[in-house]
């Protein structure tokens, strides 16, 4: 994902892309890449497309609105009561510079 998350703009990779920048940090298969991508394909956190004999791949959404997504989904198989301990829990061992950011955050929702 860090890879497709890095293509500049709108830019689809192929796998074959995909693994030369992932290759150049690590010996990693490009069969290994090909199946990592498929399988983000079919998860829907990819988007795929096909070009000629080979497919293209781009990131569905941002690394911040796909983590967003995954804490929403995770705080949704807690009840109301269990959301806020985990809410507070996460809050307790933020950083400074995580607590200035949701402060900011809280801030801009409320002015809008």
């Amino acid at each position: 994902m860090d890879v497709l998350w890095s293509a500049e703009g709108d830019a689809m990779l192929t796998v074959r892309e995909v693994h030369g920048e992932l290759a150049a940090q690590r010996d990693i298969a490009y069969t290994t890449v090909m199946t990592v991508m498929d399988r983000l394909a079919k998860k829907a956190l990819v988007e795929q497309e096909k070009d000629g004999r080979a497919y293209r791949y781009r990131a569905r959404a941002s690394r911040g609105a796909m983590t967003a997504e995954l804490m929403r989904d995770t705080l949704s198989d807690f009840g109301s009561g269990s959301r806020e301990s985990a809410l507070v829990a996460f809050v307790e061992e933020a950083s400074s510079e995580d607590i200035a950011a949701l402060k900011q955050a809280l801030a801009e929702l409320s002015d809008s």
